[in-house]
């Protein structure tokens, strides 16, 4: 494709953004919470494991476990088998105890609100810091950068990066700051419903005029 202009990529990326929210005005983290504790876990279980599949698992999960207290004097071997159906299991449940021993320890089972906090903790890497900032605290530090995100960045023709961090940083300079977690949620939405790894609803995709990619999908 030729070359974009800067300026035409950000009235492309301003006309999607409007499209996006239109076509999912209810987008939202599809990780059960009702606090950024819960987030915090939810989204630590979810790496490698579908939404769905958390959900599930957390519904029970959160009766239990009501503050990192409860998390960080559990048994390890009791936490293990509480969420013992997401893949990887036993790491999670390691780095859930550790983490929520450092939330008792240092911020008095608080979550914190700051990038370099979030990220000191274990099983905390810089995705699960900006879901958390984003949807747990409304904080725009980042941008979420999820298979699907990725996917789409590279569809869109918004980012040629290989790596989360550096399509991260392309979607930041792209997207309004107010915009970032929104705007992620409205990728991952559109990445889910329409714009699937496999087969791509082309056809039907409310933002395919706008896509590099559309016309190059197959049947």
């Amino acid at each position: 494709m030729p070359r974009e202009s800067t300026a035409r990529r950000a009235e492309r990326v301003a006309q999607l953004s409007k499209i996006l929210r239109e076509t999912y005005p209810d987008a939202h983290c599809e990780l059960n919470h009702s606090n950024p504790l819960e987030l915090l876990i939810a989204t630590i279980l979810s790496a490698q494991c579908t939404d769905r599949q958390v959900n599930v698992v957390t519904a029970d999960l959160f009766q239990k476990y009501r503050s990192a207290a409860d998390y960080a004097n559990a048994p390890l071997e009791q936490l293990e088998a509480d969420v013992r159906r997401i893949g990887l299991y036993r790491n999670k449940a390691k780095n859930i105890q550790s983490c929520c021993r450092t939330l008792v320890d240092q911020y008095g089972g608080d979550v914190p609100r700051t990038m370099d906090e979030l990220t000191a903790l274990d099983g905390v890497g810089r995705k699960t810091a900006n879901v958390v900032l984003g949807n747990g605290y409304g904080i725009n530090v980042g941008f979420v950068v999820d298979t699907h995100v990725a996917r789409l960045s590279e569809r869109l023709a918004l980012s040629s990066a290989s790596t989360p961090e550096k399509i991260e940083q392309d979607l930041m300079k792209l997207f309004a700051t107010a915009n970032w977690a929104m705007a992620s949620h409205w990728l991952i939405w559109h990445g889910r419903r329409r714009c699937s790894a496999r087969k791509p609803d082309c056809d039907s995709c409310e933002i395919a005029a706008l896509c590099p990619s559309a016309d190059l999908a197959g049947p």
